[in-house]
């Protein structure tokens, strides 16, 4: 089953969120500090993927140019105009916004290079290995966010299944049209942008910036603009 990944993994973060709503009588200073852990090890993993560039320029041409094209569409205020109709349908009325928590989990969970090479994996391979990996990795996250930001984070399981479910779909015949030395190097190449934009998500967590993280998302895109040109001309 193609899917079979993608929908364990939006399972474990339902059933993270759902516990940790239950937990929100943990105190605010254990909330913060557990918040501030989160953020540290979110920012230094995606430091670490970023390293593992071997082409950096790619990475800060399409970190700069998915920036200019996702502020002029701005996702963010879409994602977060998302997050505020769910919000108005559920009526809530505790004092976190369901959008902040929808915003924020879909942003952690969706970026990253295990998402994308999972999806893969399961596409190609019929290996589920990997998402479901990170399916345990974001059940525990899930909780934590849950407890801290709301039941918004219950919410970015749906953009997992999309993101997730479509590129496995589109896997099962990507190997009949990329070479496989072009997506060696996607790989590498995205997961070192993706990486970087993971850092920024630790760095809003934690405070230290305000960074529209989102709205850096068509870099994602962008890399595989440059990584297709590099292969095919240079």
């Amino acid at each position: 089953m193609v899917l079979l990944g993608t929908l364990v993994n939006a399972a474990c973060i339902a059933i993270g969120a759902i516990v940790g709503r239950f937990l929100q009588n943990i105190p605010e200073k254990v909330k913060e500090t557990v918040m501030s852990g989160i953020g540290l090890a979110v920012a230094v993993m995606g430091l670490q993927m970023t390293f593992k560039s071997e082409q950096y320029l790619i990475v800060i041409l399409s970190i700069v140019i998915g920036a200019v094209i996702g502020e002029w569409i701005d996702i963010e205020k879409h994602l977060n105009a998302l997050g505020k109709w769910i919000e108005s349908k559920m009526k809530q009325t505790e004092g976190m916004s369901v959008s902040q928590g929808f915003v924020t989990a879909t942003l952690i969970f969706c970026i990253g290079a295990m998402s994308i090479l999972g999806a893969l994996d399961s596409g190609i391979r019929n290996d589920h290995t990997v998402l479901i990996t990170k399916a345990i990795i974001d059940g525990f996250t899930a909780i934590i966010l849950s407890s801290t930001l709301g039941i918004g984070v219950l919410f970015s399981a749906v953009p997992i299944i999309l993101y997730e479910g479509v590129i496995a779909l589109l896997a099962t015949q990507i190997d009949r049209w990329i070479p496989s030395g072009l997506m060696d190097m996607f790989i590498a190449e995205m997961t070192a942008t993706g990486g970087l934009m993971i850092a920024v998500i630790g760095l809003n967590i934690i405070g230290l910036t305000k960074i529209r993280a989102a709205n850096l998302l068509p870099g994602i895109l962008v890399v595989g603009i440059f990584v297709s040109f590099v292969y095919l001309f240079l």
